[in-house]
């Protein structure tokens, strides 16, 4: 009895012995009806292939992380200032960037920011565009840039009182500082006054327009009540009102009066030119208000309530 009971303790659980031993699991195996056989085969090379992915993905990340320290603090430095490379300025040097980026080396590149560098080079340096990029082969910073050209003098009121110095054709403002060492080429007479940022682009409007005057502009003056004018060699002063959506039209006009005016009036200057209404401009001579239709030069006749 006790041989029957070993025999059958023997018989109850392969299972146990085929994970004792690897001949025990091919016992067990054999046993097994074939496709039950190879299923488990199956199921036990993809749990192998499981782990051998795994192991993989591993040493690939390890070796990646490397290689990308690696590079971050050997391969993509600025070592020296030969790497920032500048153009497109006739008068700004490699020398001159660098000390107005306040660049200091080794410098790694992903530490810098471009929109920043561009605003300070912008603020620090004579020119009118400023373009940085990156690049990583060979590692060098590239700085790109294009020179203000002074259009004409200009002057400003600031906390210590007025504050000479020149704008661009865009309108920028141009200090001393800025403007030591570059070719001041203003391509007329002309004086702004009153000059402030927000007037910035009314300017930039006008200097585009300065070609509509034959005769040339004198001055552009902007008042302390935000009214623009202009002076001009023919027909002296003209009041174009509030910077607004009719500026353009204003300018239209102006340039209109200019041309055609000076003929009409035989020699004689007017005292204003009101083109606060670019659509009823009047003209002030000597004491007498004429009414223009349309910018365009007309008959005499009294304004309403006028005499």
């Amino acid at each position: 009895m006790s041989a029957s009971t070993m025999s059958t303790g023997s018989d109850s659980d392969p299972s146990s012995e085929a994970e004792a031993s690897p001949s025990a699991a091919a016992a067990v195996t054999s046993t097994l009806p074939p496709v039950v056989a190879r299923r488990r085969e199956l199921r036990l090379q993809r749990r192998a292939e499981r782990w051998r992915n795994l192991w993989r993905l591993l040493v690939f990340s390890g070796l990646s992380a490397g290689l990308a320290t690696l590079l971050l603090r050997q391969g993509w430095i600025l070592q020296s200032p030969t790497q920032v490379e500048v153009s497109g300025s006739r008068i700004v040097s490699r020398e001159q960037v660098i000390q107005a980026g306040q660049l200091r080396f080794p410098l790694p590149l992903l530490a810098l920011r471009p929109r920043e560098l561009r605003a300070t080079l912008s603020a620090a340096l004579p020119v009118e565009q400023v373009r940085v990029s990156r690049w990583m082969l060979p590692p060098r910073l590239r700085v790109e840039l294009v020179d203000r050209q002074a259009v004409a003098r200009a002057q400003r009121r600031s906390a210590h009182g007025p504050e000479q110095g020149y704008i661009d054709r865009v309108g920028n403002w141009i200090d001393q500082r800025q403007s030591a060492g570059l070719p001041i080429q203003p391509q007329s007479d002309l004086m702004v006054n009153g000059w402030q940022e927000r007037h910035r682009n009314a300017l930039a409007m006008v200097l585009a327009n300065r070609a509509s005057f034959p005769s040339g502009l004198r001055e552009v003056r902007f008042d302390a009540d935000g009214d623009l004018w202009l002076t001009t060699a023919e027909l002296g002063p003209m009041r174009l009102g509030p910077i607004d959506a009719q500026l353009r039209r204003r300018l239209e006009v102006a340039a209109h009066l200019n041309r055609n005016l000076p003929a009409q009036i035989r020699g004689k200057r007017p005292e204003l030119i009101d083109l606060s209404d670019p659509e009823q401009p009047e003209l002030s001579l000597a004491g007498a208000v004429r009414i223009l239709d349309d910018g365009s030069p007309a008959t005499a006749r009294k304004p309403p309530g006028g005499q």
